[in-house]
């Protein structure tokens, strides 16, 4: 089956649920850093975020776990979604259970550094609508 990835931007993408094994392929796609956005045991056969952070560091890409619960987000994890791409020496992939929710952070994510318009086309080019968060983006 392999990743699904989709680039939001030159040096963002995101992806539904990786596996421990897709980290060597998105090494060799040029990725350094890889954020979850998805918490442990969300659902049956998920990979442990531990063992898609060991694979990551044995790659070595930095990894960050911001897991976002399907109830919604907190504003400290727009914060540490921030951090982790300013953080980053390259291009950062992103997942989650279908790549929504790591859209949706790295939309937040950029408001005030892209026009509104423009992060709502780079989501939907990729096949994610964050429209209703056009408030929010600028």
């Amino acid at each position: 089956m392999g990743m699904k990835i989709r680039p939001l931007s030159a040096h963002f993408a995101v992806s539904p649920q990786i596996r421990p094994a897709d980290v060597a392929a998105a090494a060799a796609q040029g990725y350094t850093a890889i954020i979850n956005n998805r918490p442990d045991g969300e659902g049956w056969g998920q990979p442990k975020s531990a063992d898609i952070e060991a694979e990551a560091k044995a790659h070595g890409l930095s990894y960050t776990h911001i897991p976002v619960n399907l109830r919604g987000l907190a504003p400290e994890q727009v914060g540490q979604m921030i951090a982790a791409q300013e953080a980053a020496t390259g291009p950062v992939l992103a997942f989650c259970n279908t790549g929504t929710r790591s859209s949706i952070l790295w939309a937040l994510s950029q408001a005030g550094k892209m026009p509104a318009d423009e992060i709502i086309e780079a989501a939907a080019k990729a096949g994610y609508n964050v429209s209703n968060l056009r408030a929010h983006l600028g």
